[in-house]
């Protein structure tokens, strides 16, 4: 297995200090594609700390994005054409600005308060953080029986092929230092992005965390995660990875 060597840079926040005064400026990205009737409750409620949110939609039909920006004047918006999660968050991170780079769905189950856990995490050492929904604290009501095996079987197969200690393998509440992002590259269309990044996270010899997160129902319309489907796709994306051949920069400074 190709791994990467980096320079770790210490990035603890010494204290006594202001958190105003060294804050590091944060990105969150957030797909849309026909999330009218959900945008507006996830925009509520992001923390005013958040530097810049960036709205990727994929071509919606419906007032998503009008609705965004009378909500919030200041959010950026970028068009999508390539369908699928994937193209979307990968849109995302080439916009973003920020040190940090977050991401969340639209549609109402995540919740942007649990941001200062995943921020806390990057300020005190970790290069990438993954919300779980199976750790102390973290939980969900939006989980079939079938997806809660189906994710179980895909998350062993991850640990014997790359080894780590993630107790959630599909979950799309995650953030990580930008300057980690060469290392992470992901290039995979659909939901499978998830699960490329946190395997890529484990070959590039990151310093991950987990912190837990709870999974609420969608507020509003229908997930178009199809699970069977979407579970191949991702079971292809772990065996693909594991006999990559890809190579990963030999010295990133992550500062």
């Amino acid at each position: 297995m190709t791994t990467a060597r980096h320079v770790r840079v210490d990035r603890r926040i010494e204290a006594p200090t202001r958190w105003a005064d060294i804050m590091p400026t944060v990105s969150l990205i957030i797909p849309t594609i026909n999330e009218e009737r959900n945008v507006a409750n996830v925009l509520a409620r992001i923390p005013d700390w958040v530097h810049e949110v960036i709205l990727v939609d994929g071509l919606s039909t419906d007032r998503t994005v009008p609705l965004a920006r009378a909500l919030r004047p200041d959010v950026k918006v970028v068009m999508e054409s390539n369908p699928g999660k994937g193209s979307a968050l990968i849109a995302g991170f080439a916009a973003a600005t920020g040190d940090i780079i977050a991401a969340i769905d639209a549609d109402g189950s995540m919740d942007p308060a649990e941001l200062h856990s995943f921020i806390g995490q990057l300020v005190s050492g970790a290069d990438y953080v993954k919300g779980s929904r199976f750790v102390q604290g973290g939980g969900t009501v939006d989980m079939e029986w079938h997806r809660r095996l189906g994710n179980w079987g895909l998350m062993m197969a991850a640990k014997m092929l790359f080894g780590g200690n993630y107790s959630d393998l599909c979950y799309g509440y995650f953030a990580f230092w930008r300057d980690a992002l060469p290392l992470l590259d992901p290039d995979v269309p659909g939901f499978e992005i998830e699960t490329q990044i946190n395997v890529r996270a484990l070959r590039a010899n990151l310093k991950i965390a987990e912190v837990p997160s709870f999974e609420e129902r969608r507020l509003h319309g229908v997930s178009n995660l199809h699970a069977w489907r979407d579970g191949l796709r991702i079971l292809r994306t772990i065996i693909r990875e594991r006999f990559s051949r890809r190579k990963l920069p030999p010295v990133i400074d992550l500062r």
